[in-house]
């Protein structure tokens, strides 16, 4: 009596925890309420969050914010974009105004343990360098001795400067800003003689300048910053369905799933497309979405590579290459957990 009384208690668990999983947490019913996605991104970060000439906003955190509204409403263009600045961002998440962080925040041990937040999943491997006009002749980072430095209040840039300039016994004079706006102004009108902040929004500034080619970005990097979309504490379904919309993105990639042939995929027999794209399992209802929850944000937005190109890579005014955000089997860390 004992076995098949458990036999059958094992077929029915399955069923029962994707059904408790299936209702609403509370920021999830928060969203379908409003029927949009409030999203906090940056004043300005070329490539990662910048509105372009009609007030869209463009970049990779605005890509990952319109696969989420895809992924839980069935439409990225439901979403409110809140620009925040570096002090504002993560208070604006934590007293509830947003739903998600996007924005070039960097995922700190601090941050992820003492302020309520929760790190989702990385979604841009970054470093700090600096950039200066090319004039000055300085190859390396360590001749900055005595120079002014402009960078930004309030984030891991600031405090890595400070390390990075104690560990090397350098005297600097940091120019210190609210924004990134103010410090690049600042910075082409001679402030301050190095501008220090993360490579990729440096590459980005760069490609903003009158003159692009009178300034260089040292090849030195002082630190790690990888980014991820943020999320408060006490909501474990929305946790997941930030961090498996954007694995989703990298699965993609990984099968060659795109924004323009994925339709092309939904009569495939691979196990593993079938269940992203929602043809089998129930992936979807286990956290509360429909079943074509990936499919939607890989239709509305593309897999990783298309974001990432479009916003930094080759096709971009950025021109940066993939490497450490290239895919695993192409000798970068982008690694995506299975959806099985």
């Amino acid at each position: 009596m004992f076995k098949p009384a458990m036999a059958i208690l094992a077929l029915l668990l399955p069923g029962i925890a994707a059904a408790q999983m299936a209702s609403p947490g509370p920021t999830l019913a928060q969203v379908r309420a409003r029927d949009l996605l409030v999203c906090g991104t940056s004043t300005g970060a070329a490539g990662f969050s910048m509105p372009d000439s009609r007030g869209e906003y463009r970049g990779i955190d605005n890509d990952v914010c319109r696969a989420i509204a895809a992924a839980v409403l069935g439409d990225a263009a439901k979403v409110r974009w809140v620009p925040l600045t570096t002090l504002a961002r993560l208070p604006a998440l934590q007293s509830g105004q947003i739903d998600v962080l996007a924005r070039t925040v960097t995922w700190t041990h601090v941050r992820d343990t003492a302020n309520g937040l929760n790190f989702t999943a990385i979604s841009f491997y970054d470093g700090q360098g600096f950039m200066l006009r090319r004039s000055l002749g300085v190859t390396r980072a360590t001749q900055l001795a005595g120079a002014s430095i402009c960078v930004v209040a309030g984030s891991t840039n600031e405090l890595n400067l400070a390390d990075w300039a104690r560990t090397n016994n350098i005297q600097y004079s940091p120019v210190v800003f609210e924004q990134n706006d103010e410090a690049r102004r600042s910075y082409l009108a001679g402030r301050c003689d190095a501008y220090s902040t993360d490579a990729s929004q440096l590459a980005g500034l760069r490609a903003s300048f009158p003159n692009p080619a009178e300034h260089v970005i040292l090849d030195d990097i002082i630190s790690k910053e990888p980014h991820s979309p943020v999320v408060r504490h006490g909501d474990d379904q929305w946790f997941d369905i930030i961090r498996w919309t954007f694995f989703a993105l990298l699965t993609a990639e990984e099968l060659g799933i795109t924004q323009a042939n994925v339709d092309s995929f939904l009569t495939s027999q691979n196990p593993e497309i079938r269940r992203l794209l929602g043809m089998a399992g129930d992936h979807g209802p286990m956290m509360g979405l429909d079943r074509r929850w990936a499919y939607n944000a890989i239709r509305a937005v593309g897999n990783y590579g298309e974001i990432f190109e479009r916003n930094l890579g080759s096709g971009s005014p950025i021109g940066l290459q993939r490497g450490l955000n290239g895919l695993w089997t192409r000798g970068g860390l982008m690694y995506a957990p299975p959806i099985r």
